[in-house]
């Protein structure tokens, strides 16, 4: 079977044909681009000017078999009468794929209208980019594109790009009301991400300044009564799904392992089961690797009394090749006339709403997700597994009745779906560290944050937290308003205290290993450690490590890849993620060209020198000198000012425990983690950071007392100083 072939059977053919079909119509006459526009033959793209594809024709008859395509002109009839529309489908109905093609026909918007269409995750932006391209019969890149984090491919040709929501912040930061896009679609609104949030209330006020911009909000919930009444009454257009009924079975009890239980599950499915693929929702990277590892074993196990089964992982971090597995069709089987073979995805939620496979007959639901914690008295940010929603719930189980009447299986109690999830998930702004997007909204002129039009606002301590972290960081001044620092931050696509170790790392000395740094720090784990080697991936890891900590570990990694000329056998051999390292050294190309539009010197103490790490360590430490913990008598560590008791994490290079560390992240799980930390000295909290650490507000702890011994003795080398001279 040809890979052209294998290709069709996916979602996102079936979508994008949706838009072929569309253009053809627009080709063909029934939107007319203008009285004066000659009508092409039916056979020639109007995009590109070259003959279709026979592959576009076979690819436009699915896309008019989707439920979206049926109401493309009462779409584009109200699209033309109003300024805001809001369209509520059930995922897989064809709106992320033909809804931005439609648009691209409508002949009220000109010749070659700019359309964008957000998404709240990177992988459907690549995905959904590359299946429209596909039914549009363009190359991805040129006419259709997409635009994520630290990638984009686009060109002067895009007419349609599928980005992340936080990337159409970005782009609001340079243009503020966006003039290059005529249509705007904010898809995916029902997951209400923290970008996605913002842009509501940006794009609100951009309507307004900007008549001949239209907006189009697409959610596949509905809470789009909600939606509607935020956007002034916008219509509300409905599209039918295609769901076939799916039974829900739940279990007796409660599960004690809910990953033992999904494995458990898979298998019974898989021996007693009529044909159909399987979809199995679990948390994370990690856990879905492991499940596809015990689920190939465990089915292998049985030998030839089952057919065969092929398990495909499905998570952000995954790359595109891989992600593109989960469209192929299942196994044949073994022999002529043997046992069927199933597909087995293992997917975090994102295969919840933002992509939809075709095949997928059961559903397995454990009923958790990793989702965004915070609490600013602590100022503690992580992600925790926590119970999904009873509309997660729904949607999970709707995925089984795509193409055939389909089972879920919850494995939880139905008591507990109906008393212990909560109807809807909460939206991310309500639960997140919001410093950056205060940057954000800052650079974009809103100073006004406590009147700025959330739907839902966040809580005052956590905006007031924000402010506070910019103004110790130096990015806003104490009225609030953004500081030249400030301005050169929010350029930066990195957290706050990142960006600002970045743009002071000039100042000691050493901005070219901080780059490196910055870039090791904003892609996946570097280290490989499979099951079967975990001694000699450890041993490897070891040879990397650096005994001042793990942020030189990962400089050591860098240098020694770029050393041995980004060889992927060496990765192999010394257990270093090759995938990792390739988008770090991408990562960090980025930043050298922000850091040149600022004139930020690229800068190296000689390696030789003593100073080589010291400055490393102290420029780390101007950026996360509010990430720092102290080790106590007691042998346990505690976070300074928030008094929280933390642990090194296991992962950390170092072989001792030093007085003073500096921390990336706060990983809350059996106990209270921190991971990617670096030994420093007090000596230089005082220093670098003396507004941060000052003793006149501190709380009584052992660390307060260590620092006021640092002052005096400051105070005292000063006087000797003075009465030497």
């Amino acid at each position: 079977m040809s890979t052209e072939r294998k290709r069709k059977v996916s979602l996102f053919d079936v979508v994008d044909e949706a838009a072929v079909s569309t253009k053809l119509a627009r080709v063909n006459g029934s939107f007319t681009a203008g009285a004066a526009a000659p009508l092409l033959p039916v056979t020639i793209n109007r995009w590109t000017g070259r003959t279709y594809s026979q592959r576009y024709f076979e690819i436009l008859d699915k896309r008019k078999t989707l439920p979206v395509w049926q109401q493309k002109d009462e779409f584009l009839q109200v699209l033309r009468d109003n300024q805001t529309l809001i369209l509520v489908g059930e995922t897989g109905s064809g709106k992320t794929t033909q809804i931005p093609q439609f648009v691209l026909e409508a002949d009220f918007l000109g010749k070659r209208p700019m359309v964008a269409c957000t998404q709240p995750r990177r992988v459907a932006a690549m995905s959904v980019s590359r299946r429209v391209a596909e039914e549009m019969d363009v190359t991805i890149g040129e006419e259709v594109g997409y635009s994520i984090r630290f990638e984009d491919c686009s060109s002067a040709k895009t007419i349609l790009k599928y980005l992340t929501d936080g990337m159409l912040l970005r782009e609001a930061m340079a243009d503020p009301l966006l003039e290059r896009y005529k249509v705007i679609i904010l898809d995916e609104a029902h997951e209400r991400t923290l970008a996605t949030d913002v842009l509501f209330g940006l794009l609100k006020e951009v309507l307004r300044n900007r008549p001949d911009l239209k907006l189009v909000v697409m959610s596949a919930t509905l809470e789009a009564e909600k939606f509607q009444g935020y956007f002034n009454g916008a219509p509300l257009m409905k599209v039918p799904g295609r769901l076939h009924p799916v039974e829900i079975f739940y279990t007796q009890d409660p599960e004690r392992d809910y990953l033992e239980a999904a494995i458990r599950t898979v298998v019974q499915i898989h021996m007693c089961e009529t044909p159909g693929d399987i979809l199995v929702f679990l948390t994370g990277e990690e856990e879905i690797e492991d499940a596809c590892r015990k689920i190939t074993k465990e089915i292998n196990n049985l030998g030839d009394q089952v057919g065969p089964i092929k398990a495909v992982p499905l998570y952000s971090t995954l790359p595109p090749a891989m992600q593109q597995k989960i469209f192929e069709p299942a196994p044949a089987p073994l022999k002529e006339g043997g046992l069927p073979g199933r597909k087995i995805v293992v997917s975090t939620n994102i295969a919840e709403t933002s992509l939809t496979i075709d095949g997928i007959v059961y559903v397995i639901d454990p009923g958790f997700s990793k989702q965004k914690v915070y609490n600013p008295r602590i100022r503690v940010e992580s992600l925790l597994v926590s119970p999904i929603s009873k509309a997660s719930a729904h949607q999970r189980s709707g995925r089984a009745g795509r193409t055939q009447p389909g089972k879920c299986f919850r494995l939880y109690t139905e008591k507990s779906f109906n008393n212990d999830l909560q109807p809807q998930t909460y939206p991310e702004i309500l639960r997140s560290n919001l410093a950056n997007t205060v940057l954000t909204l800052k650079k974009l002129g809103i100073d006004d944050l406590v009147h700025f039009d959330f739907m839902d606002p966040p809580a005052p301590e956590t905006l007031m937290r924000a402010l506070e972290v910019l103004n110790y960081l130096g990015a806003l001044d104490d009225d609030g308003n953004l500081t030249k620092l400030g301005e050169i931050m929010s350029e930066f696509p990195l957290d706050p205290q990142m960006s600002k170790m970045l743009v002071v790392s000039s100042e000691f000395n050493c901005s070219n290993e901080i780059l490196s740094v910055s870039a090791m720090l904003s892609v996946p784990n570097c280290f490989v450690r499979p099951r079967e080697a975990q001694k000699a991936a450890d041993e490897a890891k070891a040879r990397f490590g650096h005994i001042d900590g793990d942020h030189l570990t990962l400089l050591n990694v860098y240098h020694a890849y770029k050393q041995n000329n980004e060889d992927p056998s060496w990765c192999f051999d010394n257990f270093i993620n090759q995938r990792a390292l390739k988008a770090a050294d991408n990562v960090r190309q980025q930043l050298v060209r922000i850091m040149a539009r600022f004139n930020l010197k690229l800068c190296s103490t000689d390696f030789n020198s003593r100073d080589y790490y010291v400055n490393i360590r102290k420029a780390l430490l101007a950026g996360y000198f509010m990430q720092v913990a102290h080790l106590e008598r007691t042998g346990h560590y505690l976070t300074v000012k928030d008094n929280q008791v933390v642990h090194l994490h296991p992962s950390n290079c170092l072989d001792h425990k030093p007085e003073w560390v500096i921390y990336n992240e706060y990983v809350l799980t059996s106990r209270n983690f921190i991971r990617t930390v670096t030994d420093i000295r007090g000596e230089w909290l005082i220093d670098i950071a003396p507004h941060y650490y000052d003793l006149s507000n501190f709380p009584s702890c052992e660390a307060k007392r260590v620092l006021e011994r640092l002052y005096s003795k400051r105070e005292k080398d000063k006087q000797d100083t003075k009465n030497r001279k």
